[in-house]
């Protein structure tokens, strides 16, 4: 697989920063990583696979009620973290 068709960090960091500010769905988020989560044939490295997993069933539900598993501020953590891996 031409690795040029995988997600750069800047990409899953904008995926990140959308959902964040309400630009993406969290169910478009997962769509989105699971493409890429599920795809053996890429060459990832540490970070990118930590994201992209982070993302992957981002849409996961806590219980019945419809909340998700992950709240807002998870997801503002996750990014401040992603960044602060990326600036390593």
């Amino acid at each position: 697989m031409d690795a040029s068709l995988q997600p750069t960090l800047d990409e899953i960091e904008e995926c990140f920063a959308a959902l964040v500010d309400g630009r993406l769905t969290r169910d478009g988020a997962d769509r989105w990583a699971g493409r890429w989560v599920v795809d053996d044939g890429l060459d990832r490295d540490d970070v990118s696979w930590w994201a992209l997993g982070l993302l992957h069933g981002i849409d996961l539900p806590a219980d019945e009620s419809g909340t998700c598993l992950h709240d807002d501020e998870q997801l503002r953590a996750w990014l401040a973290e992603l960044r602060k891996r990326r600036a390593v």
